[in-house]
């Protein structure tokens, strides 16, 4: 069982592979999309829920997604089809980072995603080769809270602080127009969703040669989210637009 794999289970019962609750996401779709606004992109893109509730909040908005796992893009699919949006979702397998298009975006979608990049900055740079001019970002990465521990950071990586994070970005040239820090409620939602839906899995396919897998995979993250991260880290996602267009 490799990483996609595991990703998709666990995120079953959380489709937006993020620490959000439904009214947040609705919110930054909201400061995201214009009035207007003609196609939406997904970076990593996953079984595309950030793309199909643009959908169905745009009638008249086209969404294209870019993802490696083709498990995750089938799922996708079948959503969509499901919530009739299917004719105006254009789905790639792709690795995200050198993908390219044709087509302009009023909005590029990258959240939760910066690894499939190498970062924060370089998934940024890779959304401006994406959009049209006055065109918004969607982004969403994890800062440090607090001081991490050694263990922290080999895990997670060389994160900033909020200020820091947010610095960086208004550096790299640009400029937020809203922003959201994920509350503790919908951190710890996240991580139960995650882990309980890989380990309900895993006692429900007991027979299956990955089952032991699953389950001890949804047991050492789960071990490493209460005992190592859970009191460090956070979560920003921000709506940018860039500030010379």
């Amino acid at each position: 069982m490799d990483r996609q794999q595991i990703s998709l289970l666990a995120h079953a019962d959380h489709p937006v592979a993020s620490p959000l609750d439904d009214d947040s996401v609705r919110r930054l779709l909201d400061h995201g999309l214009r009035p207007g606004a003609e196609r939406v992109l997904d970076l990593g893109c996953g079984g595309g829920e950030w793309l199909l509730r643009a959908l169905a909040a745009q009638p008249a908005l086209k969404g294209e997604g870019v993802d490696v796992s083709e498990d995750a893009l089938a799922r996708a699919r079948e959503a969509a089809i499901k919530r009739g949006v299917h004719e105006r979702l254009t789905l790639h397998r792709h690795d995200a980072a050198d993908f390219d298009s044709p087509h302009a975006f009023d909005l590029v979608i990258s959240s939760g995603a910066t690894h499939a990049f190498g970062g924060l900055l370089p998934t940024l740079a890779a959304a401006r080769t994406h959009l049209a001019p006055g065109g918004r970002v969607l982004i969403g990465d994890g800062f440090w809270e607090r001081t991490p521990s050694p263990e922290a950071v080999e895990m997670l990586g060389d994160l900033m602080d909020l200020a820091t994070t947010v610095e960086r970005v208004v550096d790299a040239g640009w400029t937020p127009v809203h922003g959201h820090v994920s509350t503790r409620q919908e951190l710890d939602a996240y991580e139960w969703s995650w882990t309980g839906s890989l380990a309900g899995w895993a006692l429900d396919h007991r027979d299956d040669p990955d089952g032991s897998q699953a389950l001890a995979a949804a047991t050492a993250h789960r071990s490493g989210w209460l005992r190592v991260y859970r009191d460090c880290w956070g979560f920003v996602s921000l709506v940018l637009r860039r500030t010379a267009d």
